[in-house]
């Protein structure tokens, strides 16, 4: 938890005037307070060709961590994800919906079933409310070749085939530098 220590103005003076230095300093360490304190935007990569993080969409804090290696794109054919969990309701039903965004253009919408409550082969469907879920995997759509621009992806996961009960939300920003042909 982030803890601020606020330092009394003098009796003497109740205002302090800054410069306009100061006060852009001071508008910079206000921004990288929002962008980086813990919960709020989580770093999950950078190199020479790619910039990655996440946030939470919906408004509930989650135990939730997120890892990717190798953080790059060029001759890249498979991504290693870790995920550590733990969901605020039994995951008995689990449909995944991924929305991404191309330099602000709609570029893809996906929806995938991974959990129906039978013959369910994902280690995720079955996990109960409050238990610790430990995942890795790989992500093999890094085999696409991504062009330079920004990507935003909203990955949802529900509780239910209507798309009503939402369990998690994640907005991952990817900034792709160079383009990987």
């Amino acid at each position: 938890m982030t803890v601020l220590n606020f330092v009394p103005l003098s009796p003497k003076r109740s205002f302090i005037p800054l410069s306009t230095e100061q006060k852009i300093v001071t508008m910079f360490g206000l921004l990288f307070l929002i962008l980086f304190a813990p919960g709020v935007s989580e770093f999950l990569c950078t190199s020479s060709d790619l910039e990655m993080s996440y946030t939470f969409c919906d408004s509930t804090p989650h135990a939730f961590t997120f890892h990717l290696t190798p953080c790059s794109t060029m001759n890249k054919s498979v991504w290693k994800a870790a995920l550590t969990w733990i969901p605020r309701s039994d995951i008995q039903f689990l449909k995944i919906v991924f929305h991404v965004w191309y330099d602000d253009a709609k570029a893809l919408l996906w929806k995938e079933l991974l959990c129906s409550g039978a013959d369910d082969e994902y280690s995720v469907c079955g996990t109960l409310k409050g238990e610790t879920l430990v995942a890795a995997f790989d992500i093999k759509g890094s085999r696409i070749k991504f062009p330079k621009g920004n990507y935003s992806v909203v990955v949802q996961g529900f509780s239910d085939d209507s798309e009503n009960n939402m369990l998690i939300c994640l907005n991952f920003t990817m900034i792709v530098k160079q383009d990987a042909f």
